[in-house]
């Protein structure tokens, strides 16, 4: 063959191989276009139909920070739906009273003494549990601490402790249960961010900090999870709640009280719970928050920053 006709060849495959992409990327964006219109109808839908409540009866759900507040409410809820409760929490006396009560309702519950900062304790306690209760189907990210003061005034190891308990110990218990969860293709980890992962707050700037942190490592452990398999059934659900009346916000501030008043606790745990079983990504407390916080990033900052001087809510420092 002569290099002529050998060149002309080359050509003629190099064309062809050109029009082939052109045309797998042209049925590529009409698939887009098409999967991307149908995902905005189920959305539309979506907001007029709730989804289906997964069942907990005979379900394990681990919760952290089940001593008081928050994580308590949510172990009483969990109980009377059926599910087996583990109680996670520092304070062994407030813990053990969580699992007297769930039993003296008619509820299954053991309390379990962890300091989640402690990792290698925390790994080997989830060992302990998985021994003795097999697969747990939901673990709850509950544990958190807010002191609330200007960040000059927070000390070095507030400012760690914080990132300890309401960061970092997420990493170790996804670390510890999100493998099986995998193996199996099922289960649920929740993770309590705030209403101050959505918006910057003054008087709680590490505090923000770290429940954007929450709000981030969760959103991208959705894609991890979801690229790694597509038909991954493992639910990844992050909360956002407004301020709860549990006493971890010591000093709220509102100008409009009947707009902005605290969350009752238990208000607020059932609404995360049905977050859970619909296995959405993300929820706010009240629902509507998380819309508000997308719609605000499209507002000019100094425009947003003059409806929130107008609504003046927040927290003052704890410090006299």
């Amino acid at each position: 063959m002569s290099k002529v006709t050998q060149s002309a060849d080359n050509g003629s495959n190099a064309n062809s191989n050109d029009i082939y992409n052109i045309v797998l990327l042209v049925v590529d964006i009409v698939m887009l276009i098409v999967k991307f219109w149908l995902a905005i109808a189920e959305a539309i839908v979506g907001l007029f139909r709730a989804p289906p409540l997964d069942d907990v009866n005979g379900k394990v759900v681990l919760i952290t920070g089940t001593g008081h507040g928050m994580g308590k409410e949510m172990a009483l809820q969990y109980a009377k739906l059926g599910a087996t409760i583990l109680c996670w929490d520092v304070n062994e006396q407030t813990n053990n009273q969580t699992v007297k009560e769930i039993k003296n309702n008619g509820g299954k519950a053991f309390g379990y003494v962890c300091n989640v900062t402690k990792r290698e304790e925390l790994i080997e306690l989830a060992q302990k549990v998985r021994k003795e209760h097999g697969f747990i189907h939901v673990v709850v990210n509950n544990a958190g601490i807010m002191p609330c003061h200007p960040l000059l005034e927070h000390t070095e190891n507030e400012i760690r402790l914080m990132y300890e308990i309401n960061v970092l110990s997420h990493f170790w218990i996804i670390q510890a249960f999100l493998p099986d969860m995998i193996e199996r293709n099922e289960g649920s980890i929740v993770a309590l961010s705030s209403c101050a992962g959505l918006f910057g707050l003054i008087n709680l700037v590490p505090y923000c900090g770290t429940k954007f942190a929450v709000r981030g490592y969760m959103a991208a452990l959705v894609e991890e999870l979801r690229q790694k398999n597509p038909q991954n059934n493992v639910k990844l659900t992050t909360i956002y709640p407004y301020m709860i009346d549990t006493g971890l916000c010591k000093n709220p501030r509102y100008r409009f009280p009947n707009l902005f008043k605290l969350i009752p606790a238990d208000v607020a745990a059932g609404s995360i719970i049905e977050a859970q079983r619909q296995g959405l990504e993300e929820a706010a407390i009240p629902r509507h928050f998380v819309a508000a916080e997308k719609i605000g990033r499209l507002i000019p900052r100094k425009a947003m920053r003059l409806v929130n001087d107008f609504f003046d809510t927040g927290v003052d420092t704890d410090k006299s």
